[in-house]
C-alpha cells in the first residue's frame, strides 16, 4: 500500500512539474514574440522619424512634385496611427511604396541626387530598411515558434484553458512587391 501511494505521489509530482515547465515555455515563447514585435516597432518608428527630413530636402528641389510629397506625408501619418501587426504591415507597405517614388524622383533631378542631405537620408533609410527586414524575420520566426508550441501536443492541452492564442505574422500585402509606377 505504501509503495502504491509513493508511486501515485511521484506521478502527481511529475504531472505538476510537467505542467509548470510547459506553462513556463509558453510564457517564454509569448514574451519572445512581444519582444520581437517591439523591435519591429522601434525600427518602423525610426523610419517614420526620418521621413519629414527627407520630404523637406526633396521639397527644395522638386517643389512641383507635391502629389508625391503629399503621398509620403499621408503614408507616414497612416504608419503612425497603425496598431498591431496587420495594420502596421499595411501602413508599412504604403510608406515603402511612397518612399520608392521619392527615391525615383532623384533620378529626374540630378541636383537632388547630388545633395549631401538627400544622400545621407537615403543611406539612413536604406540601412533602416535592412533593420526592419531583419526585425520582421525575427518576429515571424518567433511567432512560428510560439504558434507551434500552443498548437502542438502537449502545449495545446494548456494553451486553450490558459488563454494563449495564436499571433499574426507580419506579412506584406498583396501587390507590395510590385515596382511602383512613377510618372513625371
Amino acid at each position: 500500500m505504501t509503495i502504491l501511494l509513493i508511486i501515485i505521489l511521484v506521478l502527481i509530482v511529475l504531472v505538476v512539474v510537467f505542467a509548470i515547465a510547459t506553462y513556463n515555455r509558453l510564457i517564454s515563447s509569448r514574451n519572445r514574440v512581444d519582444n520581437a514585435w517591439s523591435q519591429i516597432d522601434v525600427q518602423l518608428k525610426r523610419r517614420i522619424d526620418l521621413v519629414p527630413n527627407l520630404v523637406e530636402t526633396v521639397k527644395g528641389y522638386a517643389a512641383h512634385e507635391s502629389k508625391t510629397l503629399e503621398a509620403v506625408v499621408a503614408a507616414r501619418n497612416q504608419a503612425i496611427a497603425a496598431q498591431g501587426p496587420h495594420d502596421e504591415a499595411v501602413a508599412d507597405n504604403v510608406l515603402t511604396g511612397a518612399l520608392r517614388q521619392i527615391f525615383a524622383l532623384s533620378e529626374a533631378y540630378p541636383d537632388l541626387k547630388a545633395n549631401q542631405n538627400f544622400s545621407e537620408l537615403q543611406e539612413e533609410l536604406t540601412a533602416t530598411e535592412g533593420r526592419v527586414a531583419y526585425a520582421r524575420q525575427f518576429y515571424n520566426d518567433s511567432v512560428l515558434g510560439y504558434n507551434n508550441k500552443i498548437q502542438q501536443f502537449p502545449g495545446m492541452l494548456f494553451a486553450g484553458p490558459m488563454k494563449f492564442s495564436p499571433r499574426e505574422y507580419f506579412e506584406a500585402e498583396e501587390g507590395a512587391r510590385e515596382v511602383p509606377k512613377v510618372q513625371f
